[in-house]
């Protein structure tokens, strides 16, 4: 598995990995991704905050990354993170821990810029994924009403979010 950074030449496949994820979402949950913007995307690539796994010359896993999240972080924000945003596999290559693998890479990644802290969240309260970050090396720091969700997309409009971090 090789990690780097999404082109322009990936917006196709990012988008079907998109939507497959939010069509699984839609058959478990009651909050599902919306269509993300194209300009979103293509903003981070142009940043270098969109990540793609490889395998075989295929994409296996993608995700986004950021240094600031403020309006789901508020105060916790001034801690330096690096914060992990729609992780989307394609469905061959699911059970392979890519979470996992994301984890390991992010920790490089945090140091290398001086980050304390690797953080995410997911909208809501799901017992499973709240298990399964916790598996995969994340403290769940407990739940969230989300003051300003303006801005956000659409499925952080409920406002309650899980979050989660990994101290470095």
């Amino acid at each position: 598995m090789e990690i780097t950074n999404c082109t322009d030449a990936d917006i196709g496949e990012i988008f079907r990995l998109y939507k497959i994820a939010t069509d699984f979402q839609k058959t478990r949950f009651t909050v599902y991704w919306p269509e993300f913007e194209r300009s979103l995307i293509e903003t981070e690539i142009l940043e270098s905050r969109q990540w793609k796994m490889v395998s075989n010359d295929k994409i296996a896993c993608i995700w986004a990354t950021t240094f600031s999240d403020p309006q789901i972080w508020e105060d916790l924000n001034e801690d330096p993170s690096v914060y992990i945003h729609r992780i989307a596999t394609d469905p061959d290559f699911r059970g392979n821990n890519f979470v996992k693998k994301i984890v390991a890479w992010a920790k490089q990644y945090a140091l290398k810029h001086d980050k304390r802290f690797i953080r995410m969240d997911t909208v809501g309260n799901n017992p499973g994924l709240i298990s399964y970050y916790t598996k995969c090396g994340f403290d769940f720091l407990g739940l969230s009403k989300l003051k300003h969700p303006e801005g956000l997309p659409a499925h952080y409009q409920n406002g309650t979010v899980s979050l989660f971090q990994i101290p470095l």
